[in-house]
């Protein structure tokens, strides 16, 4: 952890186009090292103790989640929701609070349509969760954007996960963990394709974590440049062979909409479509498609638990 909170501390001073490219080297080379569990872990496979499956003996659970990170993802929203609205599924857009303006009539338009809003920190600033210290000054700037957007989910910004630490947040589900992923700069998976509890050991309360299981879009198009979506549906597959939670991660900031040029960091929203369109004509009805939320709540009455707020 070391050299990544030295790389964010200079991260402002370094040019992106810089940035992108010590990134591109460190996947490339770490894509090797871990060829034996990335994108598939296999010790991740196991169930929970005492797991009886999902609503309705669905096969898996498809959970579909965005974040935006600046104004140009934000821009973007609208069309990725009516995208997913056409194909008939839903998701979470996780937003940051103080990052860009966020109007009340686009969270409002998001729920309303069945979709969630969560919160993906106060700022997209990775250096304030480097410390204990440095996070608790954001707990009460983060659970008043939480209660002011009714919302009950949070994802740190850059995957920094200390789940003891946010016990202190008003939420029902933590989404900034991975089942595996040595590209993360924490790269310690929790090494599971399930929902779990984390304790608050000093009340019989908590939350529910939800692992991404599913490689980031900026992982494979931007840094790895993948031409295609197949490690999506290779892992897919593999995750409904062993009825475990197929989470993914996207960010409408690097979908390009329109088929202009694209930019270094943009792929075709096409890659995303298509991996959508495989879901249905793979699995048809054998799929629960719930939101965040929801799969917090299944999984914490499943447990029998209750949850912090």
């Amino acid at each position: 952890m070391q050299a990544a909170q030295l790389y964010y501390t200079l991260k402002p001073f370094i040019p992106r186009s810089v940035q992108l490219t010590i990134r591109k080297l460190r996947v490339l080379q770490k894509r090797v090292l871990c060829k034996n569990t990335w994108p598939i872990d296999n010790e991740a496979a196991k169930p929970p103790e005492g797991w009886s499956g999902w609503p309705d003996k669905k096969k898996f659970a498809l959970v579909l989640t965005h974040d935006v990170e600046r104004k140009k993802g934000l821009d973007r929203c609208y069309q990725l929701m009516e995208l997913e609205k056409k194909l008939g599924f839903r998701s979470s857009f996780n937003f940051v609070a103080e990052g860009y303006n966020i109007s009340p009539d686009m969270r409002h338009y998001l729920t309303n349509n069945g979709f969630e809003v969560g919160l993906h920190g106060a700022t997209h600033d990775p250096k304030l969760f480097s410390s204990k210290k440095l996070f608790l000054k954001q707990v009460d700037k983060i659970n008043y954007y939480l209660k002011e957007w009714g919302a009950v989910g949070f994802r740190t910004p850059c995957m920094h996960h200390y789940l003891d630490w946010y016990h202190v947040l008003n939420i029902k589900y933590d989404a900034s963990t991975f089942d595996t992923d040595p590209f993360e700069p924490q790269p310690d998976g929790v090494k599971t394709i399930f929902p779990f509890w984390v304790e608050d050991n000093h009340s019989n309360r908590g939350y529910v974590e939800l692992p991404y299981t599913l490689p980031q879009d900026f992982t494979l198009f931007v840094l790895l440049k993948e031409k295609s979506n197949q490690i999506w549906k290779q892992k897919l597959d593999w995750i409904a062979e062993h009825g475990g939670m197929a989470l993914v991660i996207t960010h409408p900031d690097y979908m390009n909409f329109d088929d202009k040029k694209m930019g270094n960091e943009e792929y075709p929203i096409a890659l995303y479509a298509e991996f959508l369109k495989y879901i249905i004509s793979q699995y048809g009805d054998k799929y629960w498609n719930p939101l965040p939320r929801e799969i917090a709540r299944f999984s914490a009455i499943k447990m029998g638990k209750q949850s912090n707020r």
